[in-house]
């Protein structure tokens, strides 16, 4: 296996042992790069599954015009590369290169799907609650804040990714343990918060259903937002799983780094399924025309814009093109 969970920590003292055919040593060997025996089968059926997950992306990206899409499609296509030289990895299990390039795609691929939830849910306050703020931020810093926090966690991450592939030097795996630790920290911190403010503009969307006042059809809204409210908490599964391992320490007593089930079952499954339930409900469903978009422009004018701007309920974005015409 290719990430933190499966790199062996370098022993004080150890011995170089005769791999088998496919390469793999006991753990406690010199020239051992994992902590058990990666699973071949398992690696390639993920694999696959993000292969036609990433193919959908692409074209939903195309069918819906939603070209900021392509920060799903890079999610997607990390999980795929990283399960695709996990595959090749448990075939050739002395290759470190493997095991060093698919622990960093495997712990950062959740970041760029992080990233399109919070810019998904800004555009939809913006379509769906003109001129209103959710807990006193308008849509465009929703997008600006929580994408550069998650920015910051994505380079916090990597540093500490990169320093836990270390087998030679235990210090600078621990070292490693605690940064990433800190970066996946503030990576829950703002989800949680996030959350909130997925929370609260549920709620108004809800109210404005009720009351009949919402200025666009409700017909996908209620089934997009339980979707993303659905990826948050399988992203906040994933963190906390990541934060219980590396809690139990980078050696071969923690039974989380010994088992192969463990980040399959708790990182690589959730990421899947949160792809999948994107895919099955786009939210290209719900965000369609040029008014879904957020203004191009983020400075003074586009806040005048804003001011001045009336959404009219029922108005088709043909009639508002003729009227511009």
């Amino acid at each position: 296996m290719s990430s933190p969970t499966s790199t062996a920590v370098a022993m004080p003292e150890c011995t170089t042992a005769v791999p088998d055919s496919n390469g793999y040593v006991p753990p406690s060997a010199c020239n051992a790069n994992y902590a058990f025996y990666p699973s071949w089968g398992w690696n390639l059926l993920f694999a696959a599954l993000f292969a036609i997950t990433t193919l959908a992306h692409i074209v939903q990206m195309f069918l819906y015009r939603k070209w900021f899409s392509w920060v799903v499609v890079m999610g997607s296509l990390w999980e795929l590369f990283c399960f695709a030289l996990r595959t090749l990895g448990a075939r050739n299990q002395q290759q470190s290169a493997y095991v060093i390039a698919s622990t960093l795609l495997f712990l950062l691929a959740p970041l760029w799907i992080n990233a399109f939830v919070y810019m998904v849910v800004a555009r939809l306050v913006h379509y769906l609650l003109p001129q209103e703020r959710i807990l006193g931020i308008s849509p465009r810093w929703l997008a600006k804040i929580f994408v550069a926090a998650d920015i910051v966690s994505f380079f916090v991450q990597a540093i500490g990714g990169a320093m836990l592939t270390n087998t030679e030097d235990h210090q600078v795996v621990i070292r490693g343990q605690n940064i990433y630790m800190g970066g996946i920290g503030i990576q829950l911190l703002f989800v949680v918060v996030f959350g909130v403010v997925t929370a609260v503009f549920f709620r108004r969307v809800q109210q404005k259903i009720a009351s009949g006042s919402l200025v666009r059809s409700t017909a996908w809204v209620r089934p997009v937002v339980w979707v993303l409210c659905s990826v948050i908490l399988l992203i906040v599964i994933r963190v906390i799983f990541r934060l219980v391992e590396f809690g139990g320490g980078a050696s071969q007593s923690n039974p989380i780094l010994t088992n192969e089930a463990y980040p399959l079952g708790l990182d690589a499954l959730p990421m899947f399924i949160a792809l999948l339930i994107l895919n099955i409900v786009h939210p290209g469903l719900v965000l369609k025309g040029p008014e879904s978009n957020l203004p191009k422009g983020w400075g003074r004018h586009a806040k005048g814009k804003s001011r001045n701007h009336r959404v009219r309920p029922l108005e088709s974005s043909s009639s508002i093109e003729m009227g511009r015409a």
